[in-house]
C-alpha cells in the first residue's frame, strides 16, 4: 500500500438518446498497469504541465483539474470542449481548445472521489459532467484507450452484469447512481455523494469490482 495520493480528473460527458442520454465510456487497454481493459470514463492523473493549461484556458492556475480533465478528453478519445461545446479534435491536438477555450461553468463538478489508505494506486480525482450533442463521435486512441462508446447507464451496467464488461468500485457506484437521471440536465444537475464499499458489498458483488486480479 502507498502513502502517495495522486490527484486526478475525469470527464463524465453526456448527449441526449432516446433512452434519456447516454454516457462517453472507454475502455482502458489491456495492456495498462492499473486496470487493465476496465471500462472507465475519459481522464487520468493531473499533471504538471496542466497548470500551465489552465492558465492558458481558465485564466488560473487553480483550474489545473479541469485543464486535465479537458487534456484527457482530447488525448483519449479525441474530443476537444470548446467555448461552442464539444467537437472533434482532428490529430489529438489542442487547437480547437487554444482557439476557442471554454469556461468552467462548462464542466460541473458532480462528483470527488478520495480513495482510502488500503487501495494500491490512490487517487484524488474530480468528475466532471459536459453535454455533446448526439451526432458526436469518440475515437480510441488504440494505446492506453483500446475502445470507446457511447451507451446509457442502464445498458453499461447490463453488459457488467452480463460478464460484458469490467467496472471498479468509483466506476461502479457513479454508473449505478446516475442511472437514476432521467436526461442529461437531470445529471448536470446531480451532486453525488461518494462512499467506500461495505461489507454487504463486498459479499454480493464481483472481486473485480474491488480487487484487481
Amino acid at each position: 500500500m502507498s502513502d502517495v495520493i495522486r490527484r486526478a480528473a475525469s470527464i463524465i460527458a453526456a448527449r441526449p438518446s432516446d433512452d434519456g442520454f447516454e454516457i462517453l465510456v472507454l475502455e482502458r487497454g489491456a495492456a495498462s498497469r492499473f486496470l487493465p481493459s476496465y471500462v472507465a470514463f475519459p481522464g487520468g492523473s493531473v499533471e504538471r504541465s496542466d497548470a500551465d493549461l489552465a492558465e492558458r484556458w481558465f485564466a488560473s492556475r487553480d483550474e489545473d483539474a479541469r485543464a486535465c480533465a479537458v487534456r484527457e478528453l482530447v488525448e483519449e478519445v479525441a474530443l476537444a470542449l470548446t467555448g461552442d461545446g464539444l467537437a472533434e479534435a482532428p490529430g489529438r491536438a489542442f487547437e480547437r481548445v487554444d482557439a476557442d477555450p471554454p469556461n468552467t461553468a462548462q464542466l460541473t463538478e458532480i462528483a470527488h472521489w478520495i480513495a482510502p489508505p488500503d487501495v494500491p494506486v490512490r487517487f484524488d480525482a474530480r468528475y466532471f459532467a459536459v453535454t455533446a450533442l448526439p451526432s458526436l463521435e469518440a475515437r480510441a486512441d488504440g494505446d492506453e484507450t483500446a475502445d470507446a462508446w457511447w451507451i446509457s447507464p442502464r445498458a453499461l451496467l447490463e453488459d457488467w452484469r452480463e460478464g460484458k464488461r469490467k467496472l471498479y468500485w468509483p466506476t461502479f457506484f457513479t454508473v449505478s447512481s446516475i442511472a437514476s437521471c432521467a436526461s442529461v440536465e437531470e445529471l448536470l444537475a446531480f451532486r453525488l455523494e461518494t462512499r467506500e464499499p461495505d461489507d454487504d458489498d463486498v459479499k454480493r458483488l464481483p472481486r473485480s469490482v474491488f480487487w484487481q486480479d
